[in-house]
């Protein structure tokens, strides 16, 4: 893990280390402008040799540019990696210039596409671990700034959103320093894993010297199984009753940024919050069906409310204020109440499962890599968290890291960028 401590010497501006990151950060912005120019002429409609006889492949491309930024509303890829950087950029100028670099980075890899040749003399500049041509694989970059952004290293103090804090630690919550927090957040989505661990490291080669990795996640989501949602690790389908993202008038309340947000430079963004949640799947195994399916409130098999039929069935809890079929202790129960004062809390999850091999003591180390987009993060996330205390789950699962964030508004041209707003 970084220790922002550690990195004191890499932050002034002045002396040779200062210049040398200045020089960097000008030729990588250079060659992402290079490298944009060709993947933006390859387009949705890049082919790639097939795979075996299956015959070519056309790769999918998610536009980049937008009110929003891709990734939130985007369908959940099958791969997804989130990572939290500490920023070293030494004053305000190198910031901007970050953003600019990782508008530039984020277009050419989303977009897919050649390359440029270094020549016989230069390095490569790409690792090419995807072959001599990127694909677009439904890649989706999307990027965030955390509160600690807004100290004093780039006088943006006035500029931070009263509602972009630090993460809160709840009770029954076990966080890691180390893992927790961050000057700014990328999220990378696709369809292989070995397109986000390639976009993870072209990433970090163009912006080394302005940012360096404080934490990451790696996470995947299950096909469902045998329909329907996907399952966590746990064995329960894990977002049924999520947000429509394709009902406009839901994600403009609950969503996005509203115009009268106190920073009108953070209008289209949304606040995300990251949590890893470590699932302690020993013990959890050896509980009853029975018991399990009463901590959720939903069967597991079928994903069915406790008191209905079909997945989506919405659970009638009105019907049921005493919990003889759905204990009110149960998490549907707790985390949507689905009264009149709870509708303005529910969140947008884009949840993917994780598995990080074994600890020290040789326990599997797997869980959820919690992820929501919402409007508020008091009003909503922090307000579920409350109702959630205490609930029968916390014996089996233990939130270890992760952070609060605000995702910037969208890339709307080839004339804007990250961060254009906050810094303007």
């Amino acid at each position: 893990m970084t220790n922002p401590e550690q990195n004191k010497t890499d932050r002034p501006g002045t002396g040779q280390a200062g210049t040398a990151r200045r020089a960097f950060l000008r030729g990588a912005l250079g060659a992402g402008v290079a490298g944009v120019a060709v993947g933006a002429g390859a387009g949705a409609g890049v082919a790639r040799a097939g795979r075996g006889d299956a015959g070519p492949v056309v790769e999918a491309v998610v536009p980049f540019h937008g009110v929003h930024q891709a990734g939130i509303t985007t369908p959940a890829q099958p791969h997804a990696m989130h990572v939290s950087f500490d920023v070293l950029a030494a004053n305000r100028a190198e910031l901007a210039d970050l953003f600019r670099t990782l508008t530039d980075r984020a277009h050419f890899l989303t977009a897919g596409g050649t390359p440029p040749d270094p020549g016989i003399s230069g390095p490569p500049t790409d690792s090419g671990v995807l072959g001599p041509t990127v694909p677009a694989d439904r890649l989706t970059v999307t990027v965030g700034v955390g509160a600690s952004l807004f100290d004093e290293r780039y006088g943006l103090a006035k500029r931070k959103p009263a509602g972009l804090t630090r993460m809160v630690t709840f009770p029954n919550d076990h966080l890691d320093p180390a893992e927790s927090h961050g000057d700014l957040s990328v999220q990378l989505c696709a369809d292989n894993r070995d397109t986000v661990v390639h976009a993870l490291r072209d990433l970090a080669r163009h912006t080394r010297g302005a940012m360096q990795v404080r934490w990451r996640y790696e996470g995947f989501s299950s096909p469902p199984r045998p329909a329907g949602t996907p399952r966590n690790l746990m064995g329960f389908k894990d977002g049924t009753s999520n947000l429509d993202v394709n009902d406009a008038a839901v994600m403009d309340k609950l969503v996005w940024l509203p115009p009268a947000t106190d920073q009108p430079w953070a209008e289209g963004g949304s606040y995300q919050v990251v949590r890893r949640i470590r699932m302690l799947v020993e013990f959890w195994d050896r509980v009853s069906i029975n018991e399990q399916e009463n901590m959720f409130g939903r069967r597991r098999d079928t994903g069915a409310p406790l008191d209905g039929n079909d997945e989506h069935d919405v659970p009638n809890f009105a019907a049921d204020p005493v919990g003889a079929a759905i204990p009110l202790t149960s998490h549907i129960r707790r985390a949507n109440p689905r009264t009149p004062d709870s509708d303005g809390s529910r969140i947008l999850r884009r949840p993917y499962n994780y598995d990080r091999g074994v600890d020290n003591v040789g326990n599997l180390d797997m869980g959820l890599v919690f992820v929501c987009y919402q409007q508020d993060l008091q009003r909503q996330f922090e307000t579920i968290q409350k109702r959630l205390a205490d609930e029968p789950l916390v014996d089996y699962i233990q939130p270890v890291g992760g952070g609060y964030f605000l995702i910037l508004p969208g890339v709307r041209d080839s004339a804007d960028h990250l961060g254009r707003g906050l810094l303007a």
